[in-house]
């Protein structure tokens, strides 16, 4: 620990991470390597998929290739230095890259909000006003978007940052937490963290609450647009294509919601962590599963890479 003027600045913290017996350590550790495993394989695959197979090359394949580097360029942000604290007893981290994460973890989790919404406006131009799907989302805005949505939100994790940066820390040194989440970096702190919470708050619902009304006012449209629909197999399609991306908002925002808005319960800490596991390990492994298992597209794009494999 050092001291500059009036301000403590600390060298390394320690992640207390899950206070479990060697036993259950060891067991966390091989079940979580390979759900991290599985997130870089399904993910991988389903960015593969979409760059060499030319029918996918359309927006909302696009959109997906997006969340596919969110979900793998999340996880590899917190479980890496997760799964080494399982294995060493020697559970610190320096406070740089302990910074570094916290900047990481907002910024591709916003953005992940954001890639979720451009989704859902996706397939409520495709099934409301298929006629001018080519215009309203062409190549041209996809690109636009895109670029806003990661810009914006990772300016948007520069500014907790920095408000992060301005405060002292005197300790203890510990976070409860198996990677640098920005509410357990905030209890470091040796002052007056109410603006921090401020902004925080004023963030989850401009980036939650926000967000998840227009995904919600989206699909109103569209459920009365596939009602409308008087083609049995049109309305298998639409409803195939909207259910899996339901799926995935609902697990994300959720998760998202309970963990930065709800009232805390007597357990605060211990509920961070497993409402994190779901951002860090399980969103993220589900996500190519629901898209791959619930899309008839996909599936095909996977049968048409196998056949190609197989010799002749």
């Amino acid at each position: 620990m050092s001291i500059k003027g009036n301000q403590t600045w600390i060298s390394e913290v320690t992640l207390l991470g899950f206070q479990v017996d060697t036993a259950l350590e060891c067991f966390l550790f091989v079940l979580f390597t390979l759900f991290y495993a599985f997130t870089l394989l399904g993910n991988g695959i389903i960015l593969v998929l979409i760059c060499l197979d030319l029918r996918l090359h359309t927006p909302m394949y696009f959109l997906l290739s997006h969340l596919a580097v969110l979900d793998m360029s999340y996880a590899t942000n917190n479980v890496p230095k997760m799964l080494a604290n399982l294995v060493n007893q020697k559970r610190t981290i320096l406070f740089v890259p302990c910074i570094i994460q916290v900047f990481l973890y907002l910024g591709f989790a916003a953005t992940e909000c954001l890639i979720l919404v451009l989704m859902s406006y996706d397939r409520y131009v495709a099934i409301c006003h298929p006629l001018h799907y080519t215009v309203i989302m062409s190549w041209k805005v996809c690109i636009t978007l895109s670029f806003f949505a990661w810009a914006f939100t990772f300016l948007l994790s520069l500014v907790h940052v920095v408000l992060l940066l301005r405060l002292p820390f005197c300790g203890p040194h510990e976070i409860n937490h198996f990677f640098c989440e920005i509410l357990s970096v905030l209890k470091l702190a040796c002052a007056d963290t109410w603006l921090n919470q401020v902004i925080i708050f004023a963030t989850c619902v401009f980036i939650l609450v926000g967000p998840l009304c227009l995904v919600l006012v989206s699909y109103v449209h569209i459920l009365l647009a596939i009602l409308r629909i008087k083609s049995g197999e049109g309305r298998r399609k639409a409803f195939s294509t909207c259910s899996s991306h339901l799926c995935v908002v609902g697990l994300f925002f959720g998760s998202a919601i309970v963990m930065y808005m709800a009232p805390k319960s007597g357990h605060p800490e211990e509920q961070q962590k497993i409402l994190s596991l779901f951002y860090s390990l399980f969103n993220p492994m589900l996500n190519p599963l629901i898209y791959s298992l619930r899309n008839a597209e996909v599936k095909g794009a996977l049968r048409r890479a196998l056949c190609k494999e197989r010799p002749t």
